[in-house]
């Protein structure tokens, strides 16, 4: 069974009368199946079964999706968040706990106010050989500056997004660091940086609006520019 369906507020976000209780208590057994997914992605990419072995391992996987889909709702996953103050975004590119394509990318806010992210990049992000792909550290990068511009405050969207590939950057651990440099009315400029075991390999700067929608009213009564 699933849950009825939440109601869509300002922005496509999604206020929903699920308990914190309830989501944990999900995200129990459906985050460790997508590590699993994730792991099949991986031995897809590497194996040399044969035919026959092949045509199997389809046949029970797709079985297997035709089965889950019968409690899938229809759209995307969305933003949602109760009156708890607990907020999910299963199907996030970057961060989604239940979606086995996004990186295994963790993400912090510290007391110093720097953004801190870690993941283990394998084959499925791979681009040069032994090499994470610049698309997906750009898809790491637009992500952290995003939770470092949206940190204590108003939700943020990206405006614009530079980077800078200082060498590339090898399979295995990264880390990245995101700060904001400074806020102008809706605008936070914030920079970062990925960094692999011998230093960094990439560097970022960009702008992150807040939407109209989350644009508090001045004493005036109209929305900053």
């Amino acid at each position: 069974m699933t849950a009825a369906e939440p109601d869509v507020v300002a922005g496509g976000f999604h206020l929903s009368d699920r308990s914190t209780a309830e989501i944990d208590e999900q995200e129990s057994y459906l985050v460790p199946l997508t590590e699993s997914v994730r792991r099949l992605l991986d031995a897809v990419i590497r194996t040399g079964a044969g035919p026959a072995e092949a045509v199997a391992a389809r046949a029970t996987i797709d079985a297997i999706t035709a089965g889950l889909n019968e409690s899938a709702p229809p759209g995307p996953a969305g933003v949602h968040y109760n009156t708890e103050g607990r907020s999910w975004q299963w199907g996030n590119a970057a961060v989604g706990p239940r979606n086995a394509v996004a990186p295994p990318l963790r993400v912090r806010t510290d007391p110093d106010g720097v953004t801190r992210g870690e993941a283990d990049l394998g084959v499925a992000y791979e681009g040069p050989p032994n090499h994470v792909h610049g698309g997906v550290l750009a898809l790491l990068v637009d992500h952290v500056l995003g939770v470092t511009a949206s940190s204590g405050r108003r939700p943020t969207m990206t405006g614009t997004l530079t980077l800078r590939y200082r060498r590339p950057t090898k399979l295995g651990p990264v880390r990245l660091e995101g700060r904001i440099v400074r806020q102008e009315g809706v605008k936070m400029f914030v920079a970062a940086e990925v960094l692999d075991d011998e230093g960094v390999t990439v560097a970022a700067e960009g702008i992150w609006i807040v939407p109209r929608w989350a644009r508090s009213r001045t004493s005036s009564g109209s929305e900053r520019p």
